[in-house]
């Protein structure tokens, strides 16, 4: 774990790329456990990371170093979310980009709407938008590069994919490729 300071008050905790389940499972113990030391005052999860705030006039050399003790006990525990279905229709006004999905990975469209709806997503994160769920688990025959150029518009609702991740884009995401839409 990699462990940096990112302001008087806050330090980040990363984990080397790819973002993994199981280093999503460290993260969330590691973070369930810092909120109860002392001198801590919030503890914010990313993806493959998790920022520590503190009080103010905290010394950061002791706190890296009881973080990198409390990281070398660890041990993870075993998380049981919520199972949530969701539905989605594949394809048309916010599934704009489905055809072109289908073409960069030289498949259907529907072998694409197979191969993205098998899968169980882990939600890993919420994201910088209010409630965008940044999911893993997006299969790797997936993985699509976002636009090169920005749609003006992608629908609210729309479910796109960008890069490694796929996601309920609730907002307006000009980047990614949106394949479906929650129904």
């Amino acid at each position: 774990m990699n462990i940096v300071p990112i302001s008087e008050s806050a330090v980040v905790c990363s984990l080397p790329p790819p973002a993994s389940i199981q280093q999503q499972r460290q993260l969330w113990t590691f973070a369930r456990q810092l909120q109860s030391e002392q001198d801590i005052v919030e503890v914010v999860l990313g993806m493959n990371n998790l920022t520590v705030f503190t009080d103010f006039f905290v010394d950061f050399k002791p706190l890296v170093q009881r973080l990198e003790q409390l990281w070398a006990e660890l041990k993870v525990s075993d998380f049981q979310g919520r199972h949530i279905e969701i539905p989605v229709i594949y394809g048309g006004e916010r599934g704009q980009d489905l055809s072109d999905v289908a073409k960069f990975h030289q498949t259907t469209p529907e072998r694409i709407i197979q191969m993205h709806s098998e899968p169980i997503y882990t939600v890993y994160m919420i994201g910088f938008q209010a409630g965008f769920p940044y999911l893993g688990g997006l299969p790797e025959n997936l993985h699509t590069p976002r636009r090169a150029s920005p749609r003006a518009v992608v629908p609210a609702g729309s479910v796109g994919i960008g890069g490694v991740q796929t996601g309920d884009l609730s907002f307006f995401f000009a980047r990614w490729v949106a394949i479906d839409r929650l129904y």
